[in-house]
């Protein structure tokens, strides 16, 4: 009989202590200042300056800001593997890679997405430190340098981090960090929401946003739990009794999410929706007077945004399932759906059922993303939108991740207990 190491029963408290010690570390050092910067002229600069006072409160919950070693985050790591997602869908070499799954084409997944998040941290330090020469008094290119040396190792040390944390700790380390950095700026979004609109509101207004919530985040449970069930039987199946083969085939499917896109449909809707704004604000352009006027219109927005989450949705959604692959893996591996002939029929069938599946998914995303934009334009709530749909999708779906992740732990150890 194996003898049981002792401490074995204590691996999920080992992971979450590693998770919690690697997120509080990463946190100290969002607030651990770049030397050579002084944050005094920073501060006055961001005073004076309306615009930058609105990015900074957006990024940090307040009107003040620390260009610290960890101030990138896991953004760069973020963006490289939207931009790694994009490639693969477009050059044929990458997508081999990965549908090989082997652990070379792994590893080449990898260490792309890595040097692609290198070169974005290197951007946007590079960024950071050129615009802080109209910050800066005894702003030069040395200092500047520095900015882009510290704040770049900075990001390369939290992914690092954040790869620890998923392999060894526990849920996935880049959302974890985002959840974090979520959860770190619900106090000052409740803080200013409850001061500027205290005195106008009354029981039934709290009410209704608290009901908002509500309908708001079982929307979002539903989108990320929700599946469509295709079952699927193999050869070997068909060659045994009938009750056998029945509960047999009820472990075997293929489970098409309402939600495959994740928050991407809302991200891209955003960017493009905000560009005229950005734009607008260098300067009163004729050309732009077109963009503002739908801009100005609320039901025109509104229908722009739904109608963008639809389309982008329905996009993405082909770039990560392709019936045709599946198909293909399906025939290769001898495995059928019930009823349905191998091959171009199998994929005509996939094609039908992700096409219904991701427009009840995407109507059900764009409605939730919509609704708290019309009840604050209904209630005229100020301060509404520090809270949006993207953060609870990624609030509930880390969540989520996480009771999923701590039921296998705990299902595991009861089986090494029984067989051990």
């Amino acid at each position: 009989m194996e003898i049981k190491k002792p401490g074995d029963n204590n691996i999920l408290l080992k992971r979450l202590l590693l998770s919690l010690g690697i997120l509080i570390f990463i946190r100290m050092g969002t607030f651990l200042p770049v030397p050579g910067i002084d944050h005094g002229q920073l501060a006055f600069y961001i005073q004076r300056h309306t615009i930058t006072k609105s990015l900074v409160s957006t990024f940090s919950g307040n009107d003040t800001f620390v260009i610290g070693l960890f101030t990138l985050n896991i953004f760069p790591y973020i963006n490289a593997s939207i931009l790694i997602q994009l490639l693969v869908s477009l050059i044929p070499s990458l997508g081999k890679l990965q549908k090989e799954g082997t652990s070379k084409g792994k590893r080449s997944i990898t260490r792309l997405t890595r040097l692609i998040t290198l070169a974005w941290a290197l951007i946007q330090s590079f960024s950071i430190a050129f615009y802080l020469k109209r910050a800066l008094f005894d702003w030069d290119l040395v200092l500047a340098g520095e900015i882009i040396i510290w704040l770049t190792t900075g990001a390369m040390i939290v992914l690092w981090l954040s790869e620890l944390i998923t392999e060894y700790g526990l849920g996935n380390g880049a959302s974890l960090l985002i959840y974090t950095n979520i959860v770190s700026s619900l106090p000052n979004f409740s803080k200013k929401l409850i001061l500027e609109n205290n005195e106008s509101f009354g029981f039934i207004q709290w009410l209704l946003i608290g009901l908002l919530f509500f309908v708001t985040i079982c929307g979002i449970v539903f989108l990320q739990e929700g599946v469509r069930i295709i079952p699927l039987i193999s050869s070997r199946q068909l060659s045994q009794t009938s009750s056998v083969s029945s509960d047999l085939q009820k472990n075997n499917y293929i489970p098409l999410r309402f939600n495959q896109a994740g928050v991407m449909p809302i991200i891209l809707t955003t960017a493009i929706l905000v560009i005229p704004n950005y734009i607008s604000s260098v300067g009163n352009i004729p050309i732009l007077t077109l963009p503002l006027l739908v801009k100005s219109s609320k039901f025109i927005y509104w229908t722009s945004y739904f109608s963008l989450i639809l389309i982008f949705s329905s996009f993405y959604s082909t770039i990560v399932l392709n019936p045709k692959d599946i198909s293909e893996q399906l025939q290769k591996m001898a495995v059928s759906i019930p009823g349905i002939r191998p091959g171009i029929a199998t994929t005509f069938y996939l094609k039908q059922v992700m096409k219904r599946v991701t427009f009840f998914g995407a109507v059900m995303l764009a409605i939730v993303a919509t609704l708290p934009n019309l009840v604050e334009a209904i209630l005229h709530i100020s301060s509404f939108n520090g809270l949006g749909t993207t953060s609870l999708l990624i609030l509930v779906g880390v969540i989520l991740d996480l009771s999923r992740e701590v039921r296998s732990i705990l299902l595991s150890n009861i089986y090494d207990d029984m067989f051990n």
